[in-house]
């Protein structure tokens, strides 16, 4: 058999081919994203329209709900609930105003750091991930890197050789003798780590050159901080759509409300793409964090959240630091989008039954009010969860194009607020995905929450296997 050999001219060819091919598949992209943006704004403009020309309906239906006494009594809860709502936005914009991230500290003062980096299937990711984190300014004399495979099915185990080859005594590697979970991996780390400051990285995720530094000055500058939450962006957010709605939506929930809750000492959730916790503060809760249960059955889900809240429960602060960036991968599927929702859904509903037991006592030294509103904040959407979705099927059923004009109507006013903030601090064109986002949640995911909150007691990580995104 000949063996075809390409010449110089063939290899240009093949290039040339395959830049074409790459342009073309660019452009039918930006097409298919113009196309799905230009559908959103005109389904919700549609929908505003609709509820002009059905004032008529949508008044005699408040009528019918005033006049029943179950009708009046939904809507006076609806009515308060809204008060404190827009109440606790308004504050909530206050706070956000007032937030300032900490700036770098000397390399003196920067205090040593136990980097942990679990790893489950992420194949060429982690070495990317390890990559970034050698790459970092912080002291090297002051930085130990932690990698553990947990028992992956795929080649990961040889990306973090190859990262231990060319990182040297930079990093050290371990394999995990069989798939315990998240959790198990970050135990192990926590109890091999040397560093006055835990730091916590998601194997598919890629930090800055200045981010280590960024993130652990908030433990010198303020000892009563326990926990410092980082600033997560979507890595992939040109590989498909669903990345570019997460990308907006992880810019209003860190960049607004974490910059909030940090103002009030308490982040509720460091995420597991980039947090750092105190050791000392690790090691007061590590045996509970091990060894949490729900109903019984041992958590293999929100390690992330769960040590959060122990922190908070010790009295320390947990802070956010705007100016510490990630890049993390997110799913390019629904199926991998939903799967990750309902994990993170039954994880809130856990933390905050965890947290009603300590949160109304006098669990710190300083103010407790603002750890109590946001607590209020959070358990008063999950108390309303069935209510409304009741109330939803109910006016499907009865005005079903009411309802639909209606909720696009709401859709088109309240997602304008992230989509202002994205477009003021990054990209216009790129805003508009907040729409979309709200449009794909209010009728694709409206089921996760009520989902989550009914199967809160079920494990599983649902994402760990190949191939879910």
């Amino acid at each position: 058999m000949k063996t075809q050999t390409l010449t110089p001219q063939k290899t240009l060819f093949t290039k040339k081919e395959s830049a074409t091919v790459t342009e073309q598949k660019q452009d039918q992209s930006k097409l298919f994203n113009r196309i799905v943006l230009s559908a959103t704004m005109v389904l919700l403009i549609m929908g505003a329209i609709l509820v002009y020309f059905q004032q008529p309906d949508l008044y005699r239906f408040n009528q019918s709900r005033i006049n029943s006494p179950i009708g009046f009594a939904f809507l006076s809860v609806t009515i308060a609930l809204l008060i404190f709502k827009v109440g606790f936005l308004l504050y909530n914009v206050y706070l956000y105003f007032q937030y300032k991230a900490i700036e770098s500290v000397s390399e003196e003062l920067l205090p040593t750091c136990t980097i942990i980096v679990p790893a489950y299937n992420e194949g060429n990711l982690v070495y990317q991930t390890l990559l970034s984190i050698a790459n970092s300014d912080f002291p090297k004399h002051k930085l130990q890197i932690l990698a553990i495979d947990d028992g992956s099915k795929d080649d990961t185990w040889y990306w973090m050789k190859k990262a231990k080859e060319e990182l040297g005594d930079q990093i050290v590697v371990f394999q995990q003798p069989e798939n315990r979970g998240k959790r198990h991996a970050l135990y192990r780390g926590f109890n091999l780590g040397t560093g006055e400051i835990f730091v916590t990285i998601d194997s598919d995720s890629i930090i800055k050159p200045n981010t280590l530094r960024n993130l652990v000055s908030p433990f010198v500058v303020d000892k009563n901080c326990g926990a410092v939450a980082g600033n997560v962006r979507v890595l992939n957010k040109q590989s498909a759509i669903l990345p570019k709605m997460l990308n907006v939506s992880f810019v209003m929930s860190f960049e607004f409300v974490r910059s909030v809750e940090s103002q009030l000492g308490s982040v509720l959730c460091t995420p597991g793409a980039l947090a750092a916790y105190r050791s000392s503060a690790v090691f007061k809760c590590l045996p509970e964090w091990i060894n949490q249960t729900f109903m019984g059955v041992a958590s293999d889900i929100g390690e992330d959240r769960a040590m959060t809240n122990m922190i908070l429960k010790q009295g320390e602060k947990v802070l956010f630091q705007r100016n510490a960036l990630v890049l993390t991968d997110v799913p390019e599927k629904y199926q991998g989008l939903y799967k990750m929702f309902i994990r993170w859904g039954r994880s809130n509903v856990r933390e905050n039954l965890a947290m009603a037991k300590y949160v109304f006592t006098d669990f710190k030294k300083e103010s407790k009010v603002g750890t109590r509103l946001l607590f209020t904040n959070q358990f008063l959407t999950i108390l309303m969860t069935y209510p409304f979705l009741l109330f939803m099927l109910f006016f499907i059923i009865v005005h079903p194009l009411l309802f639909l004009s209606s909720t696009l109507l709401g859709i088109l006013i309240l997602s304008s607020f992230p989509m202002l903030f994205y477009a003021k601090k990054y990209s216009i064109s790129e805003s508009l995905w907040a729409y979309a986002y709200s449009v794909l949640f209010t009728f694709g995911l409206f089921w996760i929450s009520p989902y989550a909150i009914a199967t809160a007691g079920r494990s599983g990580w649902l994402t760990r296997e190949l191939s879910q995104k």
